[in-house]
């Protein structure tokens, strides 16, 4: 196939302005026609064309239900070219209950659940339109609201609908465009009401007053908000900010002291089967140990019923723990980024509007009125023509049968106008029965009433906002809190303060053995094993440190470089094989080595000493690191004050004994000694050659113990003569001490 080109069909123009003109005309697009909703009655131009097409196949509230593909397709041919589809899905969501605050849309059938089940196709499901879809709608037909051609020029359709029913704040929007979005969610219309009349009444009350009316979001699955009411009421001011929420739950007592956490209301947009799931996950996973099983008893209502372990966990710390890992907590956006006059996307404020609604209710009431008028007029013009037909009746039938030109001659026999003409010739024979001069006087005395008072609304603006407030008061008496569907569903607590979860709280606690090797190579094996030459290491390797403890303990490590470390014994690897290098675990140097490994012991105090003698007390909380790189306790100067023990005083202990390389041994009590958060210490004792070699913390009249060859354990109670004072040289340790100067091997 030949194609032919003239120069006439190229552009010459550059790639970027090319791209920038048609992405600008794709964001507008998007924008205006597909995900921002207008501030004036609250919807997106799929929702519009969906009510008008419903209205248009007279699905009233009180008229039956239709198939929904006949609305879809409507909708699709008529007024909306994209796909059948995702206005299916617009028009389920504005079904569901779950969804939408206020339903626009009344359906029959499966329609979707909480659960996130999706609803039947659409050739099963039928529906009609909502009272509350009819008040947005109400009048439309009164020129109250522009009507612009469909795509294909074969209808028309409104830019806006006549809202007499704030929706934009009843029922909230969400939408992405292109380099903006919206979210708003949805709100109690009672409240929605008594803030449009006391902005009628005071046209320049602020923001946080009106939010004393609006109080808050109302979601339609209820829930508790625990935002602070400060910030409720700068998100108001600036249209941005969030609202915290949470699920509403009671306890409910069992046999035996046991108890139930009952889960009756979840969180705005949160798939209550994806939540179950959550739970559950959690529960496999070990990572909430203190719950015990989660069932799901709903039916109509939501019931998720917890299960705790034991009977002594408290229910407030278990949800919390929920709170903290699940969606039971969840936060809600507010961007009020809409379209102002259907054409220009900004974020308003609260006040900004409802203001916007009111003076939209302004303008459709003004053109509703000169619509009557003009209907008035017309009538009365016809009036008076049946009133001069009356009155001259046997001249207007002799017109009629004897003149040629009839309709020329009544007007210019009576003085008639063309309408009044027409409107005579038009009569049925038998309404000249009916045309009684009382009648036509009444009706046309009413008209002109009706036209004074319409002529005095449109010349007073006071009037005007009368007519709005009384439509509201009418919108607030059949929507209001009083009837079933206004009733405030979410309702405000206290921000609850941070709280401290305790870590048993999220580990399942199981003994364990913790077993480091000389080279560093660390485990925990499940139950408190025999430490034995049964366990085994890699060749060349060495049991170094090994101790019982459980998965919620804390393992502290101190090292050469007089740092603390801290790993939780839950994290360490398990017992198959040979675990793995402790070095990956913390940022420890190559050149540094591990001087202690033991469980941390809340509310103990440890002695931490170096090579040179020096040393201090430490409490065992202030050593706790809670990062990689640990912290640092001892000040080494550079490897000359070289860290080389840390040992945990047990309680009654009130002396300290202290030897040294150069074999001497000095006791002193314990309130000697120096305590200290970090520091290079005090002079523990003295050496001319050597340094230390070890110190042990014991009860004075139950004497000093140490481990002789053997396994054999000697004490001495008589230590008068090694007793001094901190810092001194000591004496010579007893007959048969240990030749490596250790109080344990």
């Amino acid at each position: 196939m030949n194609t032919v080109t003239t120069e006439d069909t190229i552009l010459n123009a550059p790639l970027g302005d090319t791209l920038g003109d048609r992405y600008l005309s794709y964001a507008l697009s998007t924008i205006m026609s597909r995900s921002l909703p207008d501030v004036r009655d609250g919807l997106k131009p799929v929702h519009r064309r969906l009510l008008f097409a419903m209205r248009q196949l007279k699905l009233n509230p009180d008229t039956g239900f239709k198939k929904c593909a006949r609305v879809v397709g409507d909708v699709i041919g008529k007024y909306h070219p994209h796909g059948d589809q995702s206005v299916y899905d617009a028009m389920v969501r504005l079904s569901q209950e779950f969804a939408v605050r206020y339903p626009l849309v009344d359906g029959q059938g499966n329609f979707g659940n909480i659960d996130g089940d999706n609803a039947a196709a659409m050739r099963y499901t039928e529906a009609r339109m909502t009272e509350i879809a009819t008040a947005l709608m109400e009048d439309i037909d009164k020129d109250t609201v522009d009507f612009r051609e469909t795509y294909d020029g074969e209808e028309e359709e409104p830019t806006v609908m006549p809202a007499n029913f704030p929706n934009l704040l009843a029922n909230g929007a969400m939408g992405i465009a292109v380099g903006m979005a919206t979210s708003i969610p949805p709100h109690n219309v009672d409240e929605i009401c008594q803030a449009l009349l006391h902005l009628i009444k005071t046209p320049n009350a602020r923001t946080a007053t009106l939010v004393e009316y609006v109080q808050g979001p109302d979601f339609p699955t209820g829930g508790t908000i625990v935002e602070p009411r400060e910030n409720i009421i700068q998100a108001y001011e600036t249209g941005r900010g969030s609202f915290r929420m949470r699920a509403k739950w009671h306890v409910e007592e069992g046999t035996r002291g046991m108890y139930q956490i009952i889960v009756t209301e979840i969180p705005y947009q949160v798939q209550k089967s994806r939540l179950i799931e959550k739970i559950a996950d959690l529960i496999y996973q070990k990572k909430l140990p203190i719950l015990g099983d989660v069932m799901d008893e709903s039916s109509e209502d939501i019931r998720i019923v917890l299960e705790p372990k034991n009977r002594t966990i408290e229910p407030d710390m278990l949800m919390e723990s929920l709170f903290k890992l699940t969606d039971l907590e969840s936060r809600f956006s507010l961007n009020m980024n809409v379209l102002e006059g259907g054409n220009l996307p900004r974020v308003m404020n609260l006040r900004e509007v409802l203001q916007a609604f009111l003076d939209h209710r302004q303008d459709v009431l003004i053109r509703r009125s000169k619509f009557r008028l003009e209907k008035i007029d017309h009538r009365l013009e016809v009036l008076g023509g049946y009133l001069i037909a009356y009155l001259n009746l046997d001249e207007v039938i002799r017109i009629i049968r004897e003149e040629d030109h009839v309709k020329k001659c009544l007007m210019e026999t009576f003085n008639l106008t063309e309408v009044q003409a027409d409107a005579i010739l038009n009569m049925r024979l038998r309404s000249l029965r009916k045309l009684e001069e009382m009648e036509i006087k009444t009706e046309y005395a009413g008209l002109e009433e009706e036209k004074a008072y319409l002529l005095e609304l449109l010349d007073s603006e006071e009037k005007r906002w009368t007519v709005i407030g009384d439509d509201i008061r009418e919108l607030r008496k059949k929507f209001g809190k009083k009837t079933e569907i206004g009733t405030r569903r979410t309702d405000f607590a206290d921000a609850p303060e941070a709280a401290v979860i305790p870590l048993e709280a999220m580990i399942e606690k199981e003994p364990v053995t913790v077993i480091c090797s000389k080279k560093g190579w660390i485990r925990a094996m499940k139950g408190h094993v025999a430490i034995d030459d049964k366990i085994k290491f890699k060749e060349g390797d060495e049991l170094k440190f090994a101790f019982h403890c459980q998965t919620t303990d804390k393992v502290l490590l101190f090292a050469t470089n007089g740092r603390f470390y801290t790993i939780g014994a839950d994290k360490l690897p398990g017992g198959r094989g040979h675990g793995e290098p402790v070095r990956l675990m913390i940022d420890l140097g190559n050149d540094e080595d591990i001087v202690s490994l033991f469980v941390h012991d809340p509310g103990t105090k440890i002695i931490v000493a170096a090579e040179t003698g020096r040393g201090f007390m430490a409490e065992s909380d202030k050593v706790v690191a809670s990062t990689k790189n640990g912290k640092q306790v001892m000040n080494t100067e550079d490897g000359a004050n070289k860290a080389v023990l840390a040992r945990v005083i047990e309680e009654g202990h009130d002396h300290i004994a202290i030897c040294g390389l150069n074999r001497k041994l000095l006791v002193y009590p314990i309130d000697q000694m120096p305590e200290m958060t970090r520091g290079r210490g005090a002079i523990l004792q003295k050496y001319k050659g050597g340094g230390l070699g070890d110190i042990i913390s014991f009860k004075l009249e139950d004497g000093l113990s140490w481990e002789m060859r053997g396994g054999k354990t000697r004490t001495e109670t008589d230590l008068m003569a090694w007793t001094g004072k901190r810092g001194q040289v000591g004496r010579m340790p007893p007959h048969g001490f240990p030749s490596n100067n250790k109080f344990s091997r």
